[in-house]
């Protein structure tokens, strides 16, 4: 596994004990399972850059946005962002499969700078038909208000990989951080600030 991946599930297992929620952790890691090695094989295919560290949170847990796995439906807050104490899903690999065209769909006129009262990163390219990001998280409320993305199709200001933030009302895109790593990095930064007691009940 990524060590990177490994020290933030190892940190991220740690907030959920202190956090009244050693219950709820036991729970998933009782019945969760990784992507299939055909998912690795398409993800790859679609985005030959995809960081090896996102690969291993896949291997431990394929997607926690109702994913099923035994039979029961999961919501598992799994990430966070630079939001403070607000909490995201990882998708599971087949969700990231589907979505691979949905950033283009959903902020092409975003991307091609079209309102001016949106805040758009420039290190964000302002070109729609390169657009080639990795849509990995939604937030808590089913991704409407936020949601992450890794960016291979940067700006000449940006880096390849950089970490992309959306966020509605008042809308805006963001880059977080350079790279998946690096955003790990951040969370862990912040001890898993979004993770809450009171979010756990």
């Amino acid at each position: 596994m990524n060590p990177i991946a490994q020290q933030y599930i190892a940190g991220l297992k740690k907030a959920y004990y202190e956090n009244n929620g050693k219950e709820i952790w036991e729970h998933f890691e009782k019945i969760k399972h990784g992507l299939t090695e055909a998912n690795i094989e398409k993800l790859t295919e679609l985005y030959p850059d995809i960081p090896d560290a996102l690969i291993s949170l896949l291997n431990y847990v394929d997607g926690t946005y109702w994913r099923e796995y035994e039979g029961e439906k999961i919501a598992f807050y799994l990430l966070g962002s630079d939001m403070e104490e607000y909490p995201y899903y990882l998708l599971s690999s087949g969700e990231m499969i589907e979505n691979r065209d949905a950033a283009v769909k959903s902020y092409s006129d975003y991307i091609e700078r079209e309102y001016e009262e949106v805040e758009i990163d420039e290190k964000i390219t302002d070109t729609a038909k390169d657009l080639k990001w990795l849509h990995f998280s939604d937030c808590m409320n089913n991704g409407g208000t936020s949601q992450l993305f890794i960016d291979f199709s940067p700006s000449a200001k940006g880096i390849k990989g950089q970490i992309v933030r959306f966020l509605h009302d008042p809308d805006e895109l963001i880059v977080i951080a350079d790279s998946f790593e690096e955003y790990l990095e951040t969370m862990m930064d912040k001890e898993y600030d979004f993770i809450q007691e009171d979010m756990l009940e």
